[in-house]
């Protein structure tokens, strides 16, 4: 049967149901009729939550299975409120839509049409069996919103042995409490962005494992594992367990815990590595990503091109994702558009400018004028205004390579109201530049307007400069004010030092398109996050180590964000998971966690806790905001630091402090675990 997709010939009707007569059949033959289970899916996502809010309210529907699943688990993907007003008007403008590929995605289908059935139910019964097979449709087509390779088995060997060592021993109900940390920031820098939450919050709603799951696993553990052990893994869940977090984007130091995880402690052990998997690249890749941005500044636009470069696909989505929440702009990726409504950009390559030899390849030589409509001898406008720039940019047009004047006309010709130029396969300043201008100008003529050039080799600061001077000569000569002011994109392996140099030196470009170096983390492949036991059954637990930085804070533990009077950070506060809130105006006996000397009073002006409920009795407890909304918080949350935590030269270091009493429970504990040497 063909997907379900609203532009399919068709309707979802002969698929399901087609009238409340048909539906008056019996059950079985309606499970039949609609039944879904065995049919082919598209990868797909939901669409945005406003439109299924539009549909439970107007159709005023209580209990029902499917629509609570897609409105309460999915409704903080998309928040633009614009799409309501397609809900049944396919045919309005959707020009202010993002993203608009949702209007005919499937689940949209599904949720509007598939859906709207259950009203026509004549029974209970029947009523109660379309709402199962929507729900396991839903639940089917939502589960590609996370890579299929997410799932119990992205784990180690020794958390599944170690899961059956603790049911082995009865001791699988025993309730810890785990903390998700990491003890240095990346990049020699002094803070992170925290990222991955929502990601992992899928992962723990969805965790189950499968039939063919367990298959397997019997081919690895040892042939005397228990059968009953392999039962109780099938009918595992998550439902029992909490997740404490800092919001998603939050600006985080060594030590914090990103994630308090509270359960069982079989289940809590087998979160451990898929945990780490989403955090720590999603956090290293969205700092780097800020670090960037900070070091060019709020000006200039930034966009990901490294999806060519990253580790593998899965990779290249997450850096797309994080890269944006960090302070990109835009990717070139089409399948991060698509999934999270990222801006993409793109131009061409040199490719498309060596497959033209001369202006004779060209097929197509004419563009309609924008206003008029008249067809005007566009490539031979574009051979008039390069003679005529010959004077101004003192070049020869005889010398400028033709192939690419024809690659640039043709593309022009293409994307008449988007024509951005790689100018770089020959010669920028003798070839290049005077072809994208003589294009250009012809688009001008034409009313159209040219957008820039990209530079992809040699020394970027000069080029830039010298463009933008041929730039406003150009607009002087034709007497065209906004020539002066194309954008002019750089790219050509560009790292956080080329960028800190670039403004030093100065330079006139606009737009970085920046790839292998951001999406690799090249000056620190990983960031290291941990994942320690602090507390089982109420008692708490501590790693000991002859390194002090692997020492655990124990126990449960609650953390604030203390402000002084000019609104900046001045450092994070971890106390006891029973000790008061801190209060504003009240003074506060700060510690380091680890020196005895190192200590000082500080006074807030305001506190903010920063540990939230996300995951409690089988649900997401907080409304997660969208990818734009994550990104707008992570820029407040760095705004709140002060200059020198973040600069890029021997940066200050921030404080995260214990309280007096947590110091002293930790130390007490700490001595109570190190066995006393004797000399002899």
């Amino acid at each position: 049967m063909a997907s379900l997709r609203q532009n399919d010939n068709q309707n979802i009707e002969d698929e399901t149901i087609t009238s409340r007569e048909k539906v008056s059949t019996t059950t079985t033959t309606t499970v039949n009729e609609i039944s879904l289970r065995n049919k082919p899916l598209k990868k797909c996502f939901l669409p945005p939550p406003t439109i299924l809010d539009n549909i439970i309210k107007t159709k005023k529907r209580k209990n029902n299975i499917g629509e609570k699943y897609l409105f309460q688990n999915y409704s903080h993907q998309y928040e633009n409120k614009n799409n309501i007003n397609l809900l049944d008007n396919q045919s309005s403008s959707s020009t202010d839509i993002k993203p608009p590929y949702l209007i005919n995605s499937e689940p949209y289908s599904v949720a509007k049409q598939l859906l709207s059935k259950i009203d026509k139910c004549s029974s209970s019964s029947q009523r109660e069996s379309l709402n199962s097979i929507t729900s396991e449709k839903i639940s089917l087509m939502t589960a590609s919103e996370q890579s299929s390779v997410v799932q119990p088995l992205l784990t180690d060997l020794y958390q599944i042995s170690m899961a059956y060592a603790y049911w082995k021993a009865n001791k699988h109900q025993e309730m810890a409490t785990f903390d998700l940390y990491f003890r240095k920031n990346p990049f020699g820098g002094e803070y992170t962005l925290f990222a991955g939450l929502e990601e992992c919050l899928k992962f723990i709603r969805d965790y189950k494992f499968h039939p063919t799951d367990i298959d397997y696993l019997r081919t690895v553990l040892p042939t005397y594992t228990e059968q009953e052990y392999y039962d109780y893994l099938l009918q595992l869940d998550m439902n029992n367990i909490k997740i404490y977090a800092v919001p998603e984007g939050t600006v985080v130091f060594p030590r914090i815990p990103l994630l308090r995880i509270e359960g069982p402690i079989l289940k809590t052990q087998l979160l451990e590595t898929t945990l780490l998997t989403l955090v720590n690249y999603a956090s290293l890749v969205a700092t780097n990503a800020a670090r960037f941005r900070s070091a060019i500044g709020t000006e200039k636009a930034l966009l990901e091109f490294g999806l060519r470069r990253a580790q593998g696909p899965d990779g290249g989505l997450s850096a797309s994702k994080y890269c944006y929440l960090g302070g990109f702009d835009g990717t070139s990726n089409v399948l991060a558009g698509k999934l999270y409504g990222i801006p993409i950009k793109g131009t061409h390559a040199h490719a498309y400018v060596s497959s033209y030899e001369s202006m004779d390849d060209l097929t197509e030589r004419e563009l309609c004028d924008r206003k008029s409509g008249e067809r005007r001898p566009f490539a031979d406008l574009c051979l008039k205004y390069l003679n005529e720039l010959g004077p101004i940019l003192k070049i020869l047009p005889e010398q400028t390579n033709k192939g690419e004047l024809a690659a640039f006309t043709s593309y022009a010709l293409a994307f008449p109201t988007n024509f951005l130029a790689l100018v770089d396969t020959y010669e920028v300043l003798k070839s290049g530049l005077p072809n994208f201008l003589a294009v250009a100008r012809a688009l001008h003529e034409c009313k159209y307007q040219a957008v820039g050039l990209r530079l992809d080799s040699g020394d970027l600061a000069y080029l830039s400069l010298e463009v933008r001077a041929k730039f406003r000569e150009a607009a002087t000569k034709f007497n065209i004010d906004y020539f002066k002011d194309f954008n002019i994109v750089a790219s050509n392996d560009i790292n956080e030092e080329t960028l800190v140099s670039l403004e030093k030196q100065g330079h006139s470009i606009d737009t970085f398109g920046i790839g292998t170096h951001l999406v690799t983390c090249q000056k620190q492949p990983a960031l290291g996050c941990v994942y320690k036991l602090v507390e089982l059954d109420t008692s708490p637990r501590i790693k000991v180590s002859q390194d002090i930085e692997k020492v655990t804070i124990p126990g449960r533990k609650n953390l604030y964000r203390i402000f002084g009077h000019d609104g900046k950070a001045l450092c994070d506060l971890l106390t006891k998971y029973d000790e008061p809130v801190p209060q504003p105006s009240v003074k506060i006996l700060s510690r380091h966690p680890f020196s005895d000397q190192r200590r000082a009073y500080v006074t807030p002006t305001s506190v903010e806790s920063l540990y939230k409920l996300y995951w409690a009795d089988g649900e997401i407890k907080e409304q997660l905001p969208s990818l734009k909304d994550v990104r707008e918080y992570a820029k407040d949350q760095l705004n709140q630091l002060r200059k020198d935590h973040i600069r890029d030269l021997n940066p200050t270091p921030y404080k995260v402090s214990v309280t007096e009493a947590l110091f002293t429970f930790m130390h007490e504990l700490w001595m109570k675990n190190i066995p006393i040497g004797e000399l002899d």
